[in-house]
């Protein structure tokens, strides 16, 4: 008995101790390049509104509750969700930086079911082919973390839940893209048509003005006459 003990005591001195020596930071990064110059990119995460179009986690409970709070987008701009699925559970995103089209900074917090912070970075850059997003996940490892470290890859668990979100970015974005692109030439088929009316207006109106003085100048001679 007291042999098994001893080596009972040995094994969780030996795991205890390769949880010690786990890194204490955490550090997810994944990049795609999505249609678009920046500023759809940086509009479908700014508001919160938009992630149900792309996050890979928005969408896995549909009785989960949303609150909006604070800004419409950008800095200032909260999140709140509460779910009773395990999976996405509870908790609350506070943008708090944003530099249009290029960078922002949201403060992430865990609720249940279980307690955490970390820092989640956007960053947009313009690229030939569309915007390069870069979705980075900042954190210190609590103990039970470093645990599950032993067992599983943090990096590979949560990186492939980024690159699922940013392959749904690049259909949103794809998406928004098309609506300006009607909507810009929509503007200018308006403006063009404004633009020929009022041309045809100036020509009808010089028109009529060319008439009436070749009038007036017929009825000269006519008034001298009498």
């Amino acid at each position: 008995m007291k042999k098994l003990i001893l080596v009972l005591g040995v094994v969780v001195a030996a795991v205890f101790g390769l949880v010690m020596i786990q890194s204490p930071k955490l550090h997810v990064e994944r990049s795609a390049v999505v249609p678009g110059a920046p500023a759809v990119a940086y509009g479908l995460v700014a508001n919160f509104k938009g992630w149900q179009q792309w996050s890979p986690w928005d969408n896995l409970d549909p009785a989960m509750e949303r609150t909006y709070s604070g800004a419409e987008a950008g800095q200032g701009a909260v999140y709140g969700w509460t779910s009773k699925n395990d999976q996405v559970g509870e908790g609350r995103m506070t943008i708090t930086e944003a530099k249009p089209d290029e960078r922002i900074e949201i403060k992430l917090e865990f609720i249940r079911p279980f307690a955490d912070v970390n820092t989640i970075i956007f960053t947009f850059a313009p690229e030939a082919e569309g915007t390069k997003v870069t979705w980075i996940m900042d954190g210190d490892k609590a103990f039970m973390e470093k645990a599950m470290g032993l067992f599983m890859n943090m990096d590979e668990m949560i990186g492939t839940d980024f690159e699922k979100g940013l392959n749904s970015m690049k259909d949103a974005a794809g998406k928004e893209v098309e609506r300006l692109a009607k909507e810009a030439e929509a503007k200018a088929a308006a403006e063009a048509a404004a633009a020929a009316a009022a041309a045809a207006a100036e020509t009808e109106g010089g028109a009529e003005a060319g008439a009436a003085a070749a009038a007036g100048a017929d009825a000269v001679p006519e008034a001298i006459e009498q």
